[in-house]
């Protein structure tokens, strides 16, 4: 070995490498590690399309400041995400750095549709559950109520935009919508009606039962007025009807009772 003087060069060259790296590694963590590049600015700001409603930039900042670790180059970016997203109100954060000592964090707030649950929680527009405080909520408009095993978030969100696609005819909404634990839906309109829809048995059970009470109901109001609590839809040829004073049910033309 000691003889062959390609090899000996091969050697030498790549110990020579080997500390030349190292030299530059131990460099540019010592650079890396001055006080220049301790975070120095912090910026928290809205996307370009929803300014921020109930997110305060400075009062965010200082929650989340003492729990990022770390300088300019060495700071988790997400680790740093995380704990932005863990604050009130914070639906989605990406950060960027700024040179020299700048952390740039762009939040996305989460807008609040109703309440989920009985527990205080909301339910955004997107279908996200989230925590934050709920007179603050109430701010903006009137918090509808929605209630569903825990992951149907979406699914009810999405319901409900249909029932009130299907309901417009009506010019009424669904202020309350809840799915039991059997999978059936109860709607309660925004002029207090109750509606009874079951479980979906098909893709078009709960329209062609929307279809049904749309179809009838203007009678129904002409002959009750304001005195109907409760419509059962579940029948698959009629309906149940609870009023004020009044209980009727109906199956197909055949009216089964009717009492005071």
């Amino acid at each position: 070995m000691w003889q062959d003087v390609r090899l000996l060069n091969a050697t030498a060259n790549t110990l020579f490498g080997l500390v030349a790296l190292a030299v530059v590694a131990s460099c540019l963590w010592w650079v890396a590690h001055r006080p220049y590049f301790t975070l120095q600015v912090i910026r928290v700001e809205a996307t370009q399309h929803e300014p921020l409603r109930h997110i305060n930039p400075l009062t965010v900042r200082s929650a989340a400041l003492a729990r990022i670790k770390g300088n300019f180059f060495t700071a988790n970016l997400d680790s740093v995400r995380q704990t932005f997203e863990s604050v009130p109100w914070v639906r989605k954060a990406t950060v960027r750095r700024s040179w020299p000592n700048q952390l740039i964090v762009t939040v996305e707030e989460h807008t609040p549709l109703g309440t989920w649950g009985d527990d205080g929680r909301l339910l955004s527009v997107k279908g996200d559950v989230f925590v934050a405080n709920l007179a603050e909520a109430e701010e903006d408009a009137r918090l509808l109520a929605f209630n569903g095993p825990e992951g149907s978030e979406k699914e009810v969100i999405a319901r409900w935009r249909d029932l009130n696609t299907w309901l417009a005819p009506l010019n009424v909404s669904a202020e309350e919508l809840s799915l039991s634990d059997r999978y059936a839906w109860t709607v309660k309109l925004n002029n207090g009606v109750t509606i009874e829809l079951g479980r979906e048995k098909t893709v078009a059970t709960l329209k062609d039962r929307v279809d049904r009470l749309v179809a009838v109901y203007p009678q129904l109001v002409a002959l009750l007025q304001d005195r109907i609590e409760n419509i059962d839809m579940r029948y698959p040829n009629g309906l149940a009807l609870t009023a004020q004073g009044l209980n009727i049910g109906t199956h197909g033309n055949k009216k089964a009772n009717g009492k005071t």
